[in-house]
């Protein structure tokens, strides 16, 4: 609730406000950051809860409200951070979908305030937070009153009081409606003190310079002229035995349900999506995408991830083998069933493999970077290291 308040009590000032300096902005946008790093370390400090997925799937999104730092796309920003937790939800989902309504209905619930956010940011913040075109300009001590004095830890979460999902839907929207009010809406609103700064919260970039206004438009050097870039169009289709998913931007909720064990999957240039594949198939790779979440069931060759950064892989059955070339970021979640999957890597940073424990939960392994090599007087002979320092 805490978090909610700094971040209506942003909006507020903003909707009756000048747009002050980067300096005061950063004081102005401190509170909101620091509840943000208390979720991300509530999160952290419970990772043998029974409900870390629910955890994870709330510190991975919550930065979402970092979009009052983000221009000129706020919209599309809340969308990354939301499908950033898809992976935890969609966990959720698979634990509970047969066991507890309860939860599938607070995923829902929880999925559909990111939603209604980005609805509201596209509408009323399109290319950034809109600020007042004639009150005084905002300050640090507008918007920062006296902190409250630290409460009660909270309780542990109950999700058998969650509501439905209609009721939830329209506390969002009474919420998003309510934040245009004005100053009315601050009554009895308390402000958190500035704080810590966090490598994982967008919004403290502030603190470091200016804030980030989005990538600059290319300039050519005088000597060349610039080309329009194309934009090629999305394509999912069997071309033969091959299944061809291209050019998907954005795209969620992406799947392959008629498989056969002869065909293969080749996904290409897709970023900022998810691809399910059901059914048992002959091979998967994933070239040149970005931020793509792949999830399937069963491959009986392998699974290839060729130049791709920040992708997630998890298998729901068996891989003989996954292979990662060339490729920054990378996380493969392993089921039960395919714990002897041999995992070949190369050219590749920031890899990680998340296998299950006894308790149903993962236990994140990074795979090494660095090795020694020596010569035995007859051969080469190299082992993994871990970095110094």
């Amino acid at each position: 609730m805490c978090l909610i308040l700094c971040f209506v009590q942003l909006l507020v000032t903003a909707s009756n406000s000048q747009k002050p300096s980067d300096s005061v902005l950063t004081s102005l946008l401190a509170p909101m950051s620091k509840v943000i790093q208390e979720v991300q370390a509530f999160r952290e400090k419970n990772r043998s809860s029974p409900l870390f997925n629910h955890l994870s799937a709330v510190s991975e999104s919550v930065p979402a409200l970092g979009w009052v730092a983000m221009a000129p796309k706020p919209g599309p920003y809340v969308k990354e951070m939301q499908d950033a937790a898809m992976f935890y939800t969609n966990r959720v989902l698979k634990d509970y979908k047969e066991k507890d309504k309860m939860h599938v209905e607070w995923v829902n619930a929880y999925v559909s305030i990111w939603t209604e956010l980005q609805a509201y940011v596209k509408q009323h913040h399109t290319t950034g937070l809109s600020w007042s075109q004639t009150g005084p300009v905002a300050s640090a001590s507008r918007g920062a009153p006296a902190p409250p004095p630290p409460g009660p830890p909270p309780p542990p979460m109950d999700l058998g009081k969650s509501s439905g999902g209609d009721s939830g839907a329209t506390n969002h929207n009474a919420l998003f409606a309510s934040i245009n009010k004005g100053a009315d809406i601050t009554k009895g609103l308390k402000h958190v003190s500035d704080n810590q700064k966090t490598h994982k919260n967008p919004v403290l970039k502030a603190q470091g310079g200016p804030l980030p206004s989005g990538p600059k438009p290319f300039a050519a050097r005088p000597t060349a002229a610039a080309s329009p870039a194309r934009t090629l169009p999305p394509v999912l289709e069997l071309d033969g035995k091959k299944w061809k998913v291209e050019n998907q931007e954005g795209a969620h909720g992406l799947v392959i349900s008629d498989t056969e064990l002869k065909q293969v999957v080749y996904t290409f240039k897709c970023n900022n999506s998810t691809l399910q594949v059901k059914g048992k198939i002959n091979s998967i790779t994933l070239d040149n995408c970005k931020k793509l979440g792949l999830v399937f069931d069963d491959v009986v060759g392998i699974v290839e991830v060729i130049n791709c950064k920040d992708v997630k892989v998890q298998v729901m059955g068996k891989v003989p083998t996954i292979s990662i070339n060339k490729t920054d970021g990378c996380h493969v979640y392993l089921s039960k069933d395919s714990l002897s999957c041999e995992i070949v890597s190369a050219k590749s940073s920031e890899m990680n493999v998340l296998v299950p424990n006894k308790d149903g939960e993962y236990t994140e392994i990074p795979v090494p970077e660095q090795f020694k090599t020596v010569w035995d007087g007859s051969k080469l002979v190299t082992t993994a290291t871990e970095i110094a320092g």
